[in-house]
C-alpha cells in the first residue's frame, strides 16, 4: 500500500468530517456544525495529509507560528489505515515544516495518552482551556 504525504493540500470540509467519522477524533468535534467545521479547514496554517489514491486516509491539522510553538488541533487517521504508521508520519511530516526551536503541542484523546510518550512527548500538567460559554469580562 502506497501512501502519499501532502503539505497544505486543499481538502473540502465534507472530505474532512468524513474522515473524522471514520476515526475516533469525530466525537470530539464539532461535525454536526458545518459552518464550524468550514473554518477549521480554512483557518489552520500547516497541515498534512496522507493519501491512498484519492481516497483521504489522515490529517494533521496545525495552527503555528513556525518559529516557537505549533499547536497540532487535530491528528485522525481512517480506522482501515491505523496502525501503519500514519499517525507517527503525519506528526514527523509536520515537525519538518517547523523551525529547529519551534514545539509541537497537542492535547491527547483519552484512548491515545499511552501513544504519545512512546513518540517521545512529554507531558504538561499546566493546560488550561477556556470554553466558549466561559466569557471573560
Amino acid at each position: 500500500m502506497s501512501i502519499e504525504y501532502r503539505i497544505n493540500h486543499h481538502i473540502s470540509a465534507q472530505q474532512f468530517v468524513e474522515l473524522l467519522r471514520h476515526s475516533t477524533l469525530a466525537e470530539r468535534r464539532p461535525v454536526d456544525d458545518p459552518d464550524c467545521m468550514q473554518g477549521m479547514v480554512e483557518n489552520g496554517n500547516l497541515s498534512v495529509t496522507a493519501w491512498s489514491d484519492d481516497q483521504l486516509v489522515g490529517i494533521a491539522r496545525s495552527v503555528t507560528d513556525f518559529h516557537y510553538c505549533c499547536y497540532l488541533s487535530d491528528l485522525a487517521v481512517h480506522r482501515d489505515f491505523q496502525r501503519l504508521g500514519i499517525g507517527r508520519r503525519l506528526q514527523s511530516v509536520t515537525q519538518q515544516q517547523l523551525g529547529p526551536r519551534c514545539k509541537l503541542i497537542l492535547l491527547a484523546a483519552p484512548a491515545a495518552n499511552d501513544y504519545y510518550p512512546l513518540l517521545g512527548y512529554s507531558n504538561n500538567p499546566r493546560c488550561w482551556i477556556l470554553e466558549p460559554d466561559q466569557v471573560l469580562e
